[in-house]
């Protein structure tokens, strides 16, 4: 009873396909290994039954707002990614809004479903990460060498 990317992908392929009013190309394969690691508690590389729960609601409440703001269905702007990534519990700068749109945008500064769930798992496993080194709760954060390259690795899944 474990789901591996493989089979992630295309059940959550097959569900959007549902959803006409989400712009999507669709879920990667990279995607789906992310998502995997952020939610694998257990290090199987798999998800079990509980662990996808916890992603199912997830990406249910993600796709909530992200429909808020999709109202033409064209996927969100820049202004609308940043009220979404707000709503979606993450407070970000200036700088990091610009990079994410830089990263996740297509070629029309627009962010589709796919792309919008991917920079929310990443600023998820990036905010994890940080929280895990925060030791006094201050937020701030002083790393090693290899302390840099262990929260490197964590928060490129």
């Amino acid at each position: 009873m474990e789901i591996t990317a493989n089979e992630l992908r295309n059940v959550l392929n097959r569900v959007i396909t549902k959803h006409k009013d989400l712009k999507t190309e669709g879920f990667s394969l990279e995607s789906c290994r992310s998502m995997i690691a952020l939610m694998d508690m257990d290090g199987t590389g798999r998800l079990n039954l509980q662990e996808f729960r916890h992603l199912w609601n997830k990406i249910k409440q993600w796709q909530g707002i992200f429909k808020h703001y999709n109202t033409d269905q064209s996927g969100i702007n820049s202004y609308e990614m940043r009220n979404a990534v707000n709503d979606a519990g993450f407070r970000l700068n200036n700088q990091l809004y610009d990079i994410i749109t830089m990263r996740y945008a297509n070629e029309s500064m627009n962010i589709d479903f796919d792309s919008f769930i991917s920079c929310l798992v990443r600023l998820e496993a990036m905010f994890r990460a940080f929280q895990a080194f925060d030791k006094d709760g201050d937020g701030t954060i002083r790393l090693s060498v290899l302390e840099v390259r262990i929260f490197d690795y964590k928060t490129q899944i």
